[in-house]
């Protein structure tokens, strides 16, 4: 079963639900802004994900950049970046969808059938 994390106001976030509906592919929903990722999560989804840490946080958000976080991110170590993403869900990229053996941030379309389909 899939786990398919999003913010249901987030447009990208419904694109990705509506390719995920159409396709007819099972998953489990999780609000990101009403069950924030925890850290142990985080930590695993950023191994499984082979990407840099710093791609998991959500650069266009209005929190983002409140908290200037462009200039303070490339000071900060793994540790204080990865509780900084478990404190608010808004700093985190979405939608994330979750597989057996993956784990995608953003959505883009190409991605998602090669891991799904």
């Amino acid at each position: 079963m899939l786990n398919f994390i999003c913010y249901p106001k987030c447009t990208t976030c419904q694109r990705a639900k509506k390719w995920l509906e159409e396709k007819k592919i099972n998953y489990v929903l999780r609000d990101i802004k009403e069950q924030n990722p925890t850290i142990e999560e985080l930590s695993q989804w950023y191994r499984d994900s082979g990407l840099p840490l710093k791609k998991f946080f959500n650069t266009s958000g209005m929190l983002y950049k409140s908290l200037e976080l462009k200039t303070k991110l490339p000071t900060m170590t793994e540790e204080e970046m990865l509780a900084l993403l478990a404190s608010d869900g808004m700093l985190v990229k979405r939608p994330i969808l979750i597989g057996e053996n993956f784990v995608l941030l953003g959505f883009k379309e190409a991605d998602w059938e090669t891991h799904i389909e």
